[in-house]
């Protein structure tokens, strides 16, 4: 078979150009397409698991945050401690996704500034791709894979699933703000703030996050008609940041199940955004994209090498062999708990819970639930159900 390339990647956000970066590292020819300039809207929080994992060096890190601040509907404030077992690191999207594009190419892979239009599968089981060039001419490529990494809006899962086939999505909005240069009586840079409220998301929540020098101010929803931007606003004026200085604004939708297939059962694989890999009730993206990435990878190489290609079946499967049980115990979180003030309410009291700040905690920074910890695991539990039906103390 005579291509152009191995592996396209289209995309060259934390999933593909971790992608990209794996198979030219391992010597495949890759080209990694991406538009130019785009940012997508991203608290930008990052767990010491994928710091740690994808060698992320320090400098990108913006801030180093310490505890996250749970607001209430009522204005109730729950500060829940990382403590020893470590910090959440921040970065810029603007910043940090370049960098993991520069280290793609640097590693071999060819980069192309570009918006994929369509694709064909040949005769011979490879692919024809047509790029769309960024002075307007129009490219084709041939390719003996393609791994889509085009986000929640996904190019490549249109071509290959049809319009219809796309997970359930928040839309995202947020703001990049100057942020002032210490603490402030409102504004705390060593801390997170996660507003559960109604009039600020009337299903997801709101967010002001510390990024050294600048702050993302950002709200979630999927209910038509509530204004993110005037959520936004309320955000800013309860942080102190309303005169702040805007830097930008962004807004995308943020999926929330991981689809139920990746591949087409020939030579294309979804990761990331386009595979719907963003966690349920935290929204958190960044550390799952780039495993995703690392996924497929791995299991477009086997393609390559075995001929196989249920070998792409290998990166949705251990995906959730991992992760999927945390999946879905977030998903079930978000419909209990989001749905109205009064059990936002009972949620922010949860939080103040020891043994919930713990568990959260260390499956936040290190990517898996306790399981040494099933009394407290129990413990949780009834305290939850206590709450949902009321019967706590008031």
């Amino acid at each position: 078979m005579t291509t152009d390339f191995d592996t396209v990647v289209v995309g060259g956000g934390p999933a593909g150009a971790t992608a990209a970066h794996d198979l030219a590292r391992r010597g495949h020819r890759v080209l990694m397409i991406d538009r130019e300039g785009r940012i997508k809207p991203c608290g930008g929080a990052i767990p010491t698991r994928a710091i740690r994992d994808y060698a992320i060096p320090m400098e990108l890190l913006t801030a180093r945050i310490g505890a996250a601040r749970i607001i209430s509907p009522s204005g109730e404030k729950v500060s829940m401690e990382i403590g020893d077992r470590g910090y959440v690191g921040m970065v810029d999207r603007d910043v940090f996704d370049p960098w993991l594009r520069d280290r793609a190419e640097k590693a071999g892979a060819a980069r192309l500034t570009g918006t994929f239009e369509s694709l064909a599968y040949r005769g011979d089981g490879t692919l024809t791709l047509t790029v769309a060039e960024k002075g307007g001419e129009t490219r084709t490529i041939t390719t003996r894979t393609v791994v889509g990494a085009d986000g929640a809006n996904s190019a490549v899962r249109r071509a290959v699933f049809g319009p219809k086939k796309r997970p359930p999505y928040v839309f995202a909005y947020h703001e990049i703000v100057k942020a002032p240069p210490g603490r402030t009586e409102r504004f705390d840079p060593d801390s997170c703030d996660v507003v559960y409220d109604g009039r600020v998301s009337p299903d997801f929540y709101g967010w002001v996050f510390p990024h050294g020098a600048h702050a993302s101010i950002g709200v979630g929803s999927a209910v038509k008609g509530h204004s993110l931007k005037e959520a936004t606003r309320k955000l800013r004026e309860d942080a102190g940041l309303a005169d702040a200085e805007t830097i930008r604004v962004e807004g995308a939708p943020l999926p929330l199940k991981p689809m139920r297939r990746w591949d087409d059962g020939r030579a294309v694989l979804l990761v990331g955004d386009a595979a719907g890999v963003v966690a349920p009730s935290s929204g958190e993206g960044i550390y799952y994209a780039m495993l995703t990435g690392e996924l497929g990878a791995d299991s477009v190489e086997t393609l390559m090498l075995t001929g196989k290609a249920s070998a792409l079946r290998g990166a949705r499967r251990r995906f959730m062999k991992e992760h999927g049980r945390v999946f879905f115990v977030l998903g079930l979180l978000q419909r209990i708990w989001y749905t109205s003030d009064k059990r936002r309410e009972q949620f922010v009291k949860m939080c103040r819970d020891p043994d919930v700040q713990r568990l959260t905690w260390e499956s936040y920074l290190n990517k898996k639930l306790v399981k040494r910890e099933r009394m407290a695991h129990f413990r949780v539990f009834l305290k939850d159900m206590q709450q949902l039906l009321g019967l706590t103390a008031r």
